[in-house]
């Protein structure tokens, strides 16, 4: 149904066009805002991998273990992910707003340009109407009628001269004939402004509205294409997005407890034999001579003993303490 056809309202139109332009301006704004939202979350994914990643020898030592290497592994696939937000954050950016803004500028002075070719026709018409009212003859006609009916009174008066009489038919002849050039002059205005409403209203007012129908057609199916980009923008990288996650789900896969277990057994072993029972002691013995206990039980001393450390020191007989202390 096209606008032209069914529509008669320029005031009504010009709002309904204008509504549209004001939801692409708005729809440009709601993405920008979108965009900020990726780029400072990206943003915080990066500085949260960067503050998790491994620094210093210390951590580089621990990484050999499989549990601190997949963390890394996840830091690392953390941080690609974040490159695709920023990437989606860019492709809506340049795909959705910078396209949009241009398109907007553009449908606005094609709308421009109609509202003005509307107007310019409406004042036309306006000042072709003006010209008809000038053109009325009323005044003259009256005028006419009334020179008639006193050049009948003075032919009929007595005391009228023939000169007199005479006078008053060419002035109302005068007048009849103003009156009826004026009369012609009418019909043509009004002939000319019956072909130009006719115009006005079945030519040109019609291709106008329906071209700002097809402009505002346009701009929905255009603003409909950017509905649709908001998704495909962020479909488009979703591979890689679960290529990343299927890497942080393999980094976790990929711990080995045992594998672990076997390495800081190597890393940290000492070789030190655990230690042997402590043999009795019996002190209900006699006394013996200091150099036969001297040669006959020469105090044991153990070395290459499992070490323990400051936090569990263990307390042992004092024969022990000098053997413990140098392990």
């Amino acid at each position: 149904f096209p606008w032209g056809c069914k529509m008669d309202q320029y005031d009504v139109i010009d709002k309904h066009t204008q509504t549209g332009l004001d939801l692409v301006e708005r729809y440009i704004k709601f993405v920008k805002e979108r965009t900020e939202i990726e780029q400072s979350y990206a943003k915080q994914l990066r500085n949260l991998t960067k503050k998790y990643a491994k620094r210093g020898s210390k951590e580089e030592q621990e990484c050999k273990y499989s549990d601190h290497a997949s963390f890394q592994d996840i830091l690392n696939e953390l941080n690609d992910y974040a490159g695709q937000r920023e990437l989606i954050a860019e492709n809506m950016m340049t795909g959705i707003c910078v396209e949009l803004t241009k398109y907007l500028q553009d449908i606005k002075q094609e709308r421009k340009t109609h509202l003005s070719d509307a107007k310019k026709a409406q004042q036309n018409l306006e000042s072709s109407f003006k010209h008809l009212e000038s053109k009325r003859f009323a005044k003259e006609w009256a005028e006419a009628e009334k020179a008639t009916q006193q050049a009948e009174k003075t032919e009929s008066d007595l005391n009228a001269t023939k000169l007199d009489v005479e006078k008053a038919k060419q002035h109302a002849h005068a007048r009849t004939h103003t009156a009826e050039e004026c009369r012609n002059d009418y019909a043509a205005q009004l002939q000319k402004y019956n072909k130009e409403q006719n115009l006005f209203y079945y030519t040109e007012i019609v291709q106008i509205f329906n071209n700002l129908q097809d402009m505002e057609e346009r701009r929905i199916r255009r603003l409909a294409e950017g509905y649709c980009q908001f998704s495909d923008t962020e479909r488009k990288v979703m591979p890689i997005i679960s290529k990343c996650l299927e890497g942080i789900s393999t980094a976790g896969s990929k711990t080995n407890e045992k594998q672990d277990s076997v390495l800081f057994i190597e890393q940290h072993k000492s070789g030190f034999e655990r230690p042997s029972d402590v043999e009795f002691e019996d002190y209900t013995q006699g006394i013996k001579p200091a150099s036969s206990d001297s040669s006959l039980n020469p105090p044991r001393v153990r070395t290459k003993l499992w070490p323990f450390s400051k936090k569990n020191k263990v307390n042992y007989p004092h024969c022990y303490s000098r053997a413990w202390a140098n392990i």
